[in-house]
């Protein structure tokens, strides 16, 4: 019985090599990209806050922020009439809607 062996071709490495790169700037593309542009906009967002401001809080805390300590980097947020209460500003993620207050 005779067995050929057949050579694989030369440079099966380099398609290997080739194809894990495509494979990452595909995922760079389509997961961690995305997610440094969100981080990027919550941290614009954060450094914007101004008195008046509607706010949430990371535990679900709706409320309107009353004043800004950029020393602290805090916020006192008032949750209802003369109740305030005082947040770090990283605690803030999003703008809340004017009719869930």
């Amino acid at each position: 019985m005779i067995t050929l062996l057949q050579a694989q071709p030369a440079g099966g490495g380099l398609q290997m090599i080739l194809m894990m790169v495509v494979l990452f700037a595909i995922m760079w593309f389509f997961m961690i990209r995305p997610q440094q542009k969100k981080q990027k906009q919550v941290q614009n967002f954060r450094n914007a806050i101004q008195p008046g401001t509607d706010v949430v809080t990371a535990g679900g805390i709706y409320g309107k922020v009353k004043e800004v300590n950029e020393a602290e980097n805090t916020l006192i947020v008032e949750i209802a009439r003369d109740i305030k209460i005082k947040v770090d500003r990283n605690s803030v993620y999003a703008t809340a809607p004017t009719e869930a207050r």
